[in-house]
């Protein structure tokens, strides 16, 4: 057995230093979680408009978050696909790919004309695009947190894996600070004509400067020595199944525990940032500026403290920083509309900001969770599996289902029992499961951590010499 205490700094030094490794992963995930939220938040505030207009402000809203659902059904396949892929040739190589597809088809989206000019066609053309966006997506999540992953040693890797996730809120940050800035610069009529494509275009530029960070690094050293040990088996003559197929075979349980560890994080958090968007400009009548702003400050404490909670799993386990946040969601769920109720910015930037640090505690350690919870030969196919069937049964439905409550009881309670629902789901998931903290990623073994070692013996406790 490998302590990993000796194995992290091996990998370290292979890989040119673990800062740079969670720099990369940090700013390719920050850049394609931007593309797409920047159409989550496009979809509340200007494609209901642009791209299918209605007479009920509602039901062109609604329409508008089908299509941005769709990009989540495209996700499985990317996790399938860039899984099988990542597993057989590496995880870089399939994260540069990741990042050429969101960023092309997302500034592609900045360039579309709007149903006034073409008609139907301009719905058509923004709904394949968002399943490009979906596809790639689909195949980041996995290879990025797995960069990190595998590049260290036990003892960190709940902090250093949590990284990555703080990409979602970082891009998140970056897509609605834009959008706010536009707003406030622009008057409505301007920022309907041409203002809302600026963000989309704007991606192009920031994946230049992903592609250059991300071809930078070096692939994960537990992917090149299980390839090695993969080809020796080939010479050999012994042949394994496809990743994907050993993953239904045999890690099946791993990826429904993934998917439900994730059910009510995912649900929460397009809910605390999407159809929040909706519930203030729509339902409580309040400016655009006012939802927008709100998620820009809790976005930027939620970036802030996800590596808290991903450290703090590597002290007391991925389990109990996670059910801190589930189970707090639960209850979380019905003072938030209350709270946003109240039409005070204050009050609604308190309720974002409280909603989305109860989601760092499950989405901090999720990164390590997961990973830990596969082989390396199957991690990626597993992880991305586990993490994108979530996102069809939980996030890709979330706002859908929300804006359906709402407008079938024009009350937010509805909506607060689907909340505390899905968090309820993650509670049961996350108290049943095995722990995975201290496992090595290279043997799926668990090694010890400085936190497992007995404090030193005193003269109270100590034997007889």
């Amino acid at each position: 057995m490998t302590d990993a205490k000796v194995t992290e700094p091996a990998r370290q030094g292979r890989s040119g230093g673990i800062g740079k490794i969670v720099g990369a992963s940090l700013i390719g995930t920050t850049i394609e979680w931007y593309d797409f939220f920047l159409y989550g938040s496009a979809a509340a505030l200007v494609f209901n408009t642009l791209f299918f207009p209605t007479a009920d402000p509602l039901v062109g809203t609604l329409i508008a978050f089908i299509t941005y659902a769709i990009g989540f059904l495209a996700r499985p396949l990317g996790g399938v696909v860039f899984g099988h892929f990542g597993d057989k040739l590496g995880r870089k190589k399939l994260l540069v790919i990741s990042l050429l597809l969101m960023g092309g088809s997302t500034f592609a989206m900045g360039l579309l004309p709007t149903h006034a000019s073409i008609g139907v066609g301009a719905p058509i053309l923004l709904t394949v695009l968002r399943l490009v966006q979906g596809f790639a997506l689909g195949g980041e999540w996995g290879g990025a947190v797995l960069l990190v992953a595998e590049h260290g040693g036990a003892e960190r890797r709940g902090f250093w894996a949590s990284w990555p996730q703080a990409g979602a809120p970082g891009g998140n940050l970056l897509a609605t600070g834009v959008l706010a800035l536009l707003a406030a610069v622009q008057s409505d009529a301007a920022f309907l004509a041409w203002g809302w494509r600026i963000p989309f275009l704007l991606s192009g530029l920031l994946v230049m400067v992903g592609l250059w960070i991300r071809l930078s690094v070096s692939e994960s050293p537990v992917f090149l020595e299980a390839q090695a040990k993969a080809e020796a088996e080939a010479a050999r003559g012994i042949k394994e199944q496809a990743p994907v197929v050993q993953v239904f075979r045999k890690s099946w349980r791993e990826v429904l525990t993934a998917i439900g560890t994730r059910f009510g994080e995912n649900i929460s958090y397009y809910i605390i940032t999407a159809f929040l968007l909706v519930y203030v400009t729509v339902h409580l009548g309040l400016p655009k500026s006012t939802a927008l702003n709100a998620v820009l400050i809790g976005s930027a404490i939620h970036f802030c403290t996800i590596p808290a909670w991903g450290a703090l799993s590597d002290r007391i386990g991925r389990r109990p920083v996670t059910l801190i946040g589930s189970v707090g969601m639960a209850v979380w769920a019905f003072a938030f509309f209350a709270l946003l109720d109240t039409k005070s910015f204050a009050v609604i930037t308190l309720a974002v900001t409280v909603g989305l640090l109860l989601h760092g505690a499950m989405y901090g350690p999720q990164a390590a969770f997961i990973s830990e919870m596969f082989d390396t030969k199957v991690r990626y196919s597993g992880a991305s599996m586990g993490s994108q069937l979530a996102a069809i049964v939980a996030g890709a439905l979330a706002p859908i289902i929300a804006i359906e409550l709402l407008k079938d009881y024009d009350s937010s309670v509805p909506v607060s029992l689907y909340l505390c629902f899905a968090a309820i789901v993650t509670t049961v998931t996350v108290a049943i499961a095995k722990e995975t903290r201290g496992r090595d990623l290279a043997s799926s073994t668990r090694v010890p951590t400085a936190q497992d070692q007995p404090a030193p013996a005193t003269a109270t406790t100590a034997g007889p010499a």
